[in-house]
């Protein structure tokens, strides 16, 4: 059974920013073979809220939500390759959007994960641009 939780980063128990930081890389680095910074600092903002589904107690997806001045950002989306079609990431992306209620919220997708952002409201905000290699295109849900 999967069970959702978010909360601000300075409140998730250490073990369990761990796996959420070791997933993050598990995707974005090593899967997607990506050399960068994943640990970029937005993370302990201290409004930065962090979302996250465990499944027997492993993280198996999460986000996080940034305040981006009078906007919300959603980044980081990423779910285990075994917890992949079983709908839960798109469980936090709702739960996200809930939390920012009210208000714009950003991302930037990767381009062939447009679409699936596009479900949730999001529209291109711009041109397409190249971020570690990986095709991107900045788009936004309005408030």
């Amino acid at each position: 059974m999967i069970e959702y939780r978010s909360a601000r980063t300075a409140g998730i128990p250490p073990l369990v920013l761990y796996a959420i930081l070791r997933l993050r890389v598990d995707v974005f680095v090593v899967e997607q073979q990506c050399a960068y910074p994943e640990l970029d600092g937005r993370d302990v903002e201290p409004t930065a809220v962090q979302l996250w589904a465990e499944d027997r107690d492993e993280v198996v997806a999460t986000l996080r939500l940034l305040t981006d001045g009078p906007d919300r950002r959603i980044g980081r989306v990423a779910t285990a390759a075994g917890a992949r079609g079983r709908g839960v990431a798109a469980e936090l992306m709702r739960r996200a959007l809930e939390q920012s209620e009210g208000q714009t919220v950003r991302l930037d997708a990767q381009a062939h994960l447009a679409g699936w952002y596009a479900r949730f409201g999001f529209a291109a905000d711009g041109p397409e641009f190249t971020e570690d290699g990986i095709p991107h295109v900045p788009m936004i849900r309005r408030a």
